[in-house]
């Protein structure tokens, strides 16, 4: 049996995505709304919810930005309808991602663990070992 690269989930979530971030940018007018970036876009298999990630600039509003995105839910689900031909477009539940600091604080303690191992000298090669 053949594997598909994109499924019809992945394709719809990948054309929300993008619809997503014009209308964060071109539509809404809330300024707790402006520095919103749409990282992905999951959709269930019958395509009736969508879990939209997404990051902000100032991680201490995150929580605030979350609020506002579920709030706008509704207008964002509506604008999208007019935008994208679908037959029903999936009701939107908005997540702050946290995968981009999970990557930086482990990416800080390998490079912290790195920096404290200590140095050993380099085995000499058989071409520079005198016997």
């Amino acid at each position: 049996m053949p594997t598909r690269e994109f499924g019809r989930e992945e394709r719809v979530g990948a054309e929300l995505q993008r619809e997503l971030a014009l209308l964060l940018r071109e539509e809404v007018r809330d300024p707790r709304l402006s520095q919103v970036t749409i990282q992905e876009v999951r959709v269930v298999r019958d395509l009736s919810h969508a879990r939209v990630f997404f990051t902000v600039m100032d991680r201490d509003q995150a929580r605030k930005t979350e609020k506002a995105l579920n709030k706008a839910a509704g207008f964002l689900r509506h604008s999208l309808g007019e935008r994208v031909l679908m037959r029903t477009v999936p009701q939107l539940h908005f997540e702050y991602d946290h995968s981009l600091e999970d990557g930086m604080r482990l990416s800080s303690l390998i490079d912290r663990a790195v920096a404290d191992t200590p140095q050993r000298d380099p085995v000499p090669s058989d071409d520079q070992q005198e016997d």
